[in-house]
C-alpha cells in the first residue's frame, strides 16, 4: 500500500527514432523515403555545385509530397526538412541558416507550390501500364506527324530509337548516350547531337540531367502543345500548301511511316548514309504488301520529294526491298510480318555488301567503344592522380625541362644550364662558390 502523499514515477515515454519517424510519415514511397531519410546515395540529383545537387534533392521530395491524393501540408514538409535531422532537409536547413527562417520559409513554399503545379499538368503514372499508354500515345504523335526532308527524317529515327529506350525503361524518361543513339539510328555523333538540338527546341526532348562521368544523360520525351492540338491523331497529314500537301486523295490519309518498322531497318548497313539512306528506310517504313501507294502518296506520307522518292523506290526494288506493279509500290510478302516489316538480315546483309556498305555499322561501334575504353583510362589516370596530388600535399614542379640531359648518356645538351648540378630535375643546385673556403674557383669551375 502506498502512502499517503506519496507520487508513483511515471515511466517515460519512448519517443520514435529518426528512422521510425519517417516510415510513419504517410504518402510516400519506398523510394522517397529513403531520399528523405539517407539523401542521394545514388547520385540520381547530382547538380554542378552542392547547392545545386540540394535543391534538386529537394524539389524530388516536393514533387513525392504532392501526388494527387497524399498531398503534404506546409507544416508536414516543414518539420521534414527543417525540424527534423533528415539527409534530406540539409540543403533546407543550410538555408534556414544562411538566409534566415522567413526567407527559407518563403523558398520552400514556391518549392512545393511549384511541385503540386507541375504534377497537376503532367498526367499522373502509377504503374507500368500506365507508362506503356503514354509511351503509346507519343508514338502516335510522332508516326501523325510529317517529317519533312533530311533533317526530319533524323529527327524521326531519333524518336524512335527513344521509343524503344522508353519502353525497356518502363516510362518517359530513359538513360541513353549519343554514341548509343548513333548506333541504333545508323548515322554518325554529329548528326545526333544536331537532332537533339533541334528536338528539345520544338519541345519533343527535355534533358533532365546532364551525362557524368561514365553516366549518360537522362532524357524525358514528351508531345509539343502544337502537336498535342493538332498532329497527336490518327490520319494527320500535311497542313495545305506544304510539300506532299497538294493532289492526295483521303483514301490515302490514314497511312504513315510505322515507328516499329522504321527501327527495325534504320541501323542496318543497308540502309546506311551511301546505301538506301534514311529515305529508303522510311520509305520501307511505309509500305505494305497489300495496299500499294503510289509515288505522289509515298511523298505526301514520307514528306519527301517525289524525285527522291522515285530514285528511292527505283533502287529498293532493284535490291529487292520493295515490289512495284501498275504504279503502285508494295512491300514484298517475305518481308511481311504480323506487326508490320519484318526485315530479313540475311537479305539486309547481302544488300549492304552489294551497295558497298557492310562493315560500316560495326566500324562505327568499334570506334566508340575505343573511344569509351579510352574515357574510363582517363578518368582512372585522373583519379589516380588526384590521390597522388592529395598524398603529396601538391603535385612538384619540375625546374628542369626534358631534353636537357641526354638520358643515354647523361650529357648537357643546353648550354644555358652549364655548371648547374641537375641530378635532381626538381631541385638544380649551383655549385658551392669560392668564397665560402671550400675551395679555389679553378677547382670549382674547372
Amino acid at each position: 500500500m502506498n502512502r499517503p502523499g506519496r507520487v508513483l514515477a511515471q515511466r517515460p515515454v519512448r519517443r520514435p527514432s529518426l528512422t521510425e519517424w519517417v516510415e510513419a510519415l504517410p504518402g510516400l514511397s519506398g523510394r522517397a523515403r529513403r531520399l528523405l531519410l539517407e539523401g542521394d546515395t545514388e547520385g540520381r540529383y547530382a547538380g554542378r555545385t552542392a547547392a545545386d545537387s540540394g535543391y534538386r534533392l529537394t524539389m524530388a521530395l516536393a514533387v513525392a509530397v504532392s501526388q494527387p491524393g497524399r498531398e503534404w501540408t506546409f507544416a508536414q514538409w516543414w518539420e521534414a526538412l527543417v525540424l527534423r535531422p533528415t539527409a534530406g532537409g540539409t540543403w533546407a536547413r543550410s538555408l534556414r541558416s544562411r538566409k534566415g527562417e522567413r526567407y527559407a520559409e518563403g523558398k520552400l513554399a514556391g518549392m512545393l507550390d511549384k511541385a503540386r503545379v507541375f504534377v497537376g499538368t503532367s498526367g499522373a503514372i502509377v504503374c507500368r501500364a500506365d507508362a506503356m499508354v503514354a509511351i503509346a500515345r507519343l508514338r502516335a504523335a510522332v508516326e501523325a506527324v510529317v517529317w519533312p526532308g533530311l533533317r526530319g527524317g533524323t529527327d524521326q529515327k531519333n524518336l524512335t530509337a527513344r521509343l524503344q529506350l522508353a519502353e525497356e525503361a518502363g516510362g518517359l524518361e530513359h538513360e541513353v548516350s549519343v554514341r548509343q543513339l548513333a548506333e541504333l539510328m545508323g548515322c554518325a555523333r554529329s548528326t545526333v547531337e544536331a537532332s537533339n538540338a533541334r528536338l528539345r527546341a520544338a519541345g519533343w526532348l527535355s534533358l533532365v540531367t546532364a551525362g557524368a562521368g561514365e553516366r549518360s544523360s537522362t532524357w524525358s520525351l514528351q508531345i509539343p502543345g502544337e502537336a498535342e492540338e493538332s498532329c497527336a491523331r490518327p490520319g494527320h497529314r500535311s497542313a495545305p500548301g506544304e510539300r506532299g500537301a497538294e493532289g492526295v486523295p483521303e483514301a490515302h490519309t490514314d497511312r504513315e511511316v510505322s515507328t516499329r518498322a522504321l527501327g527495325t531497318v534504320m541501323g542496318s548497313d543497308a540502309c546506311h548514309h551511301y546505301a538506301h539512306g534514311t529515305s529508303g528506310a522510311r520509305i520501307l517504313a511505309a509500305l505494305d504488301p497489300l495496299d500499294g501507294l503510289d509515288i505522289v502518296h509515298l511523298a505526301a506520307v514520307t514528306g519527301l520529294h517525289r524525285t527522291t522518292v522515285r530514285r528511292r523506290v527505283d533502287k529498293l526494288v532493284e535490291d529487292g526491298l520493295a515490289e512495284e506493279a501498275d504504279g503502285l509500290v508494295y512491300l514484298p510478302r517475305h518481308l511481311a510480318g504480323d506487326g508490320g516489316l519484318r526485315p530479313d538480315p540475311d537479305q539486309l546483309r547481302q544488300v549492304a555488301r552489294d551497295r558497298g556498305t557492310a562493315g560500316l555499322g560495326e566500324r562505327r561501334r568499334k570506334r566508340h567503344g575505343d573511344q569509351r575504353r579510352y574515357y574510363r583510362e582517363w578518368l582512372t589516370a585522373r583519379a589516380q592522380r588526384a590521390v597522388e596530388r592529395h598524398r603529396t600535399g601538391r603535385a612538384r614542379l619540375r625546374l628542369v625541362p626534358e631534353g636537357v640531359v641526354d638520358e643515354n648518356t647523361g650529357e648537357l645538351r643546353d648550354p644555358a644550364w652549364h655548371g648547374w648540378i641537375v641530378d635532381d630535375p626538381y631541385r638544380p643546385t649551383w655549385p658551392t662558390p669560392s668564397w665560402s673556403g671550400n675551395g679555389s674557383p679553378e677547382a670549382v669551375y674547372g
